[in-house]
């Protein structure tokens, strides 16, 4: 199962980490298996079973599955924040046990909602973007440069928040402190950007203006790769590009999102017939429950 490699990479500024080569994809992952141990039962108990994946630069990645799939787990692997049982993972040109693992990770972009829990309520928009060029919580001064602080600016007027730039970040809406977690995480202007659930408890208006801002960075050149994962295919932007099933562990379909997400592929991933539709770019599915 693998994708092609699209857009390229281009030199960047300042305080930016150096980006993978141009042929090389920005994740792959041969064979990964990943097991806890099972105190109760007293054997290994599989999360992952031979997954192989592979996602090129530029493209847009929706993980989707039943809960217990395995999804949040293949994201901690594609963020260098945990180690395979078996298999080979490569990550921006770097083999995990190879590489150090906390240098990798500034070059990766993550959002998730506990990401919001970590600021303090009264820190404004503009200083939970700044500390993305740092990748700490708090805002050091010291290491900001004028590059750094006009990036924070026009990230925040991309994804329409600069009204609020001065605002608390706990007075802003959970739309808008999605799309300040997501401009706090380009800051460095990471070639690889994990999302975990970032629709996860918005409103509708929310939603549709946090996929506006992910349907933008597919125009960034270079472009980053984006890896979303969620339950629900309404919460994918239409630029998605490929897609991966998930289903106890194992990868049940895997490729172009025209081939992935239509009825049958996600009908066995979810064990439920689904009927998919699409309009203006954008999914659609609903199932019909087994009882």
């Amino acid at each position: 199962m693998h994708s092609s490699a699209s857009p390229t990479s281009a030199p960047s500024a300042g305080f930016v980490p150096a980006r993978a080569p141009a042929s090389s994809p920005a994740l792959s992952l041969a064979g990964v298996t990943v097991w806890e141990w099972d105190a109760r039962l007293r054997r290994r108990h599989p999360i992952l079973t031979d997954i192989d994946w592979t996602v090129g630069q530029g493209e847009q990645w929706a993980v989707i599955g039943p809960n217990g799939a395995g999804k949040s787990t293949l994201l901690d692997i594609a963020g260098g924040m945990r180690h395979p049982s078996r298999g080979e993972v490569r990550i921006l040109s770097e083999t995990v046990g190879r590489v150090d693992l906390r240098a990798l990770r500034e070059r990766i972009g993550h959002v998730d909602v506990k990401t919001e829990e970590a600021f303090s309520p009264r820190r404004s928009a503009l200083d939970v973007v700044l500390t993305g060029a740092t990748g700490t919580i708090q805002v050091l001064e010291d290491r900001l440069d004028a590059p750094a602080r006009e990036r924070a600016a026009q990230l925040l007027e991309q994804f329409g928040c600069a009204a609020v730039a001065d605002h608390s970040f706990a007075s802003c809406s959970q739309g808008e402190r999605r799309r300040i977690l997501l401009a706090r995480a380009l800051m460095r202007r990471p070639p690889l950007l994990l999302l975990d659930e970032p629709a996860d408890g918005l409103d509708l208006p929310g939603r549709e203006a946090l996929l506006a801002a992910l349907a933008i960075l597919a125009g960034e050149r270079p472009a980053p790769a984006v890896v979303l994962v969620t339950h629900h295919l309404e919460e994918l932007p239409a630029t998605t590009t490929h897609a991966l099933l998930l289903k106890g562990g194992r990868a049940v379909a895997c490729g172009p999102a025209s081939n992935v997400l239509a009825a049958e592929p996600l009908s066995a991933c979810f064990g439920v017939p689904v009927t998919v539709s699409r309009t203006d770019g954008r999914w659609a599915a609903r199932a019909t429950p087994s009882w």
